[in-house]
């Protein structure tokens, strides 16, 4: 566009040099609206909601769908429907407010249907709004098939023990892309954060919002700052808590996220000891040690389970993972290792364990919602595969990970005793994947948005809290932390304090200072 003093030039008319040098920029700028892909007809579009259908389902959530270009380069070519659930406001409402529950792979409508009594205080001003992402629950579900299995096969700890040579694994691992590719049709190209915030603001015009009201968790952060990174004048009130990085590659998240439950099972430990009917004793340090002798002990010789199968202590590290996501699971995770130790009870412990079953021969093709029934078992991990692939740009050689695997298990090692060599496999797990974007690492930063709330925990498993200072520094001078020194997984659910902030922000637009905190929950 010209500028200010051509655009005064032109009016006034004052000399026919700068009405020529005005007219090259107002071509440009026409041939580039002519170039950029027709997307009226998803803007123009309304949701069409009805109650939703199921058994459990609360009776007052509605059920709707979004229908989103396949490729938004280009949208003639296919389409996707995208699943919505939403709570109507309770009165009058002011418009949605967006929740994504994280993941990635995380289905929206059903965590609501299950936890939608979370959200009610929000529905005093807003409709409150979750949805499928592509590529999850009933929106054109990814699947690896078998692939799925092979892919954890592949990547267990016991493949890259000292002195193997990993190549058999990358092998594995490359033609379990192209099983992923064969199972989940169209869409997986296509998957990835970029596009699920394209999918998010044309749910805000066919929700009838001029901005985004947002609250993600964990990688539900992640899509709201690339949103505001590419729609900062379509962004409203965003929230972001348990706050993911936007700059590390996948080797460093795995370090950060080994340490981050490091810390967080310490900090159970910390707290088990107090009782007499601690599994490891009552010395922090004795414990400590204890659990890493039982994972050891438990890879040597795993226990027989009622299925059949062998529990291992790589089994036994995914497990205690799970229960940290929650300081209220504290109890049950104490009495279940106790069961373990004492009468090598694996019933318990396997409880935390997040499970899954290969994937069906279903394969999405036309775009269309798919019946809950057929949607693949292994959804949840072969989303989360695709979309943390889709966003990561490296891709090391098998030369680079051969030599570097030795020194990469060390710094896991250091990172977490218990948990590095699980977090090792991350890795691995995009070998033989297209390259991912850029565009999250490079340009996602300095947004020019309205204040924006960045909440982290000081005892997160899964995102440490020094993600949420990287972020914000990051994003720029909207983004506002709240420091919550509590334990667990995000704030929103497990503490009262971080949950009136949030609903005191998204309601009423009333943000905590920078750097306040929010003290641990008894």
């Amino acid at each position: 566009m010209p500028s200010t003093h051509q655009r005064r030039a032109l009016t006034c008319a004052v000399t026919l040099a700068l009405l020529g040098a005005g007219l090259p920029s107002m071509a440009a700028a026409a041939a580039d609206r002519l170039d950029r892909p027709d997307l009226s007809r998803f803007y123009d579009q309304k949701i069409d909601w009805s109650d939703c259908e199921g058994d459990g389902v609360p009776e007052d959530l509605q059920c709707g769908k979004v229908t989103v270009p396949l490729d938004y380069a280009r949208p003639a070519e296919g389409t996707l429907d995208l699943a919505m659930a939403r709570f109507r406001a309770a009165g009058g409402s002011r418009g949605s407010v967006l929740l994504n529950f994280g993941g990635p792979g995380g289905p929206g409508v059903g965590q609501l249907a299950a936890g939608g009594e979370d959200f009610m205080g929000l529905t005093e001003g807003y409709d409150v709004v979750t949805f499928d992402p592509r590529g999850v629950g009933r929106s054109s579900p990814v699947s690896c098939g078998e692939g799925t299995e092979e892919a954890l096969d592949a990547t267990a700890p016991d493949v890259d023990d000292k002195g193997d040579d990993p190549r058999a694994s990358l092998d594995l691992l490359r033609k379990v892309a192209a099983a992923c590719a064969e199972h989940s049709g169209p869409v997986l190209p296509h998957i990835g954060t970029v596009n699920a915030s394209r999918d998010l603001d044309v749910m805000r015009q066919a929700l009838g919002d001029k901005k985004l009201n947002y609250l993600g968790f964990s990688y539900g952060t992640r899509l709201g700052a690339v949103y505001a990174a590419q729609f900062p004048k379509k962004t409203g009130r965003l929230v972001l808590d348990g706050v993911d990085t936007l700059i590390e590659p996948v080797s460093e998240q795995g370090i950060a996220g080994a340490e981050g439950q490091q810390t967080a099972l310490e900090d159970f430990l910390n707290w088990c000891v107090e009782d007499i009917n601690c599994a490891f004793g009552q010395d922090a340090r004795s414990a400590r040690e204890g659990v890493v002798q039982l994972v050891g002990s438990l890879d040597e010789n795993p226990v027989p389970t009622d299925f059949g199968e062998q529990f291992s202590g790589q089994d036994l590290v995914g497990a205690i993972g799970q229960a940290l996501y929650s300081k209220e699971l504290w109890p049950t995770l104490s009495h279940a290792l106790s069961s373990l130790v004492q009468d090598g009870d694996t019933r318990g412990i396997m409880g935390f364990s997040m499970g899954f079953s290969m994937g069906g021969s279903t394969m999405p093709g036309d775009g269309g919602l798919v019946d809950e029934g057929d949607i693949p078992l292994d959804n949840l991990p072969a989303a989360l595969m695709a979309v943390n692939c889709a966003d990561d740009p490296d891709r090391p050689s098998a030369d680079q990970v051969t030599e570097d695997i030795d020194t990469l298990r060390a710094e896991y090692e250091h990172a977490s005793p218990v948990f590095g060599e699980y977090r090792l496999t991350q890795v691995l797990m995009c070998y033989g994947r297209p390259k991912g974007t850029t565009y999250i690492r490079e340009d996602v930063r300095d947004v020019d948005t309205p204040k924006m709330l960045l909440v982290g925990t000081r005892g997160d498993p899964a995102t440490p809290y020094r993600w949420t200072v990287q972020t914000a520094r990051r994003l720029g001078s909207s983004a506002v932390v709240l420091d919550n020194k509590g334990e667990g997984h995000t704030g929103y659910m497990s503490s009262k304090c971080v949950h009136r902030k949030i609903d005191a922000f998204l309601l009423h637009g009333s943000l905590p200072d920078d750097g306040s905190s929010c003290g641990p929950e008894e």
